[in-house]
């Protein structure tokens, strides 16, 4: 590998190079998810607990949810990419879990929530583990 930085190469069994993507875009929704909690505790002095505030408790909610489902759906989908799934499906079931949790957590914190983007990110979400577990038991077959 001459002329490039270690760091900056890629592994030669071609594993790994899917997940992360989504991953990282995963976390950038995790984060706004953050923001919203922080700010809005912060703008209105807030600690610790919901303060029996409605709207901080919808955006920890939101947050939460999130940050319930999306380490299984990663962990599923890494293990489906290093059983060495193809890439379309690996783009399935990462779109599935990223659109799905974007779906949901912008229908969950409107006001009023949108029950539709709700109910449709969670069962694209479930529609992505459901396809992980698939693939490991069809991979671990052939």
């Amino acid at each position: 590998m001459r002329g490039r930085l270690a760091f900056c190469s890629r592994p030669r069994h071609g594993l790994g190079m899917i997940t992360p993507v989504f991953a990282a875009l995963l976390t950038l929704i995790y984060l706004a998810l953050s923001a919203r909690v922080i700010t809005y505790r912060r703008g209105n002095q807030l600690g610790l607990g919901d303060h029996g505030d409605a709207s901080l408790l919808k955006r920890m909610r939101a947050h939460a949810n999130f940050a319930e489902y999306v380490p299984l759906g990663l962990v599923m989908m890494l293990m489906v990419e290093l059983m060495g799934a193809p890439v379309w499906l690996l783009a399935i079931i990462g779109a599935l879990l990223l659109v799905g949790r974007a779906f949901h957590a912008y229908g969950f914190s409107a006001s009023p929530p949108i029950m539709r983007l709700r109910v449709n990110g969670m069962l694209m979400t479930f529609g992505s583990l459901l396809v992980s577990v698939g693939a490991i038991f069809v991979l671990s077959i052939l």
